[in-house]
């Protein structure tokens, strides 16, 4: 089940970074982090600490909760 919602986290993240038409490697530039972290965390494989989620909200311009809104197509 974890790795389920983790996965689920990650679509929303990879939707909100394609929106913007960035690659991974432009958000791991705009929060800081590293582009293989993004890449995990859009696969669902990483355990995002509260830090990291700040950090992705603010580079993509959202409010935190924002990260956790289910996938709209």
């Amino acid at each position: 089940m974890k790795h389920r919602e983790r996965s689920k986290f990650g679509e929303r993240i990879r939707q909100l970074r394609l929106a913007k038409n960035w690659s991974q490697e432009e958000l791991a530039v705009r929060s800081g982090l590293h582009s293989t972290y993004i890449g995990g965390i859009e696969r669902g494989q990483r355990n995002l600490g509260f830090d990291n989620i700040i950090k992705l909200a603010r580079a993509l311009g959202e409010h935190p909760s924002a990260l956790f809104a289910e996938h709209q197509k």
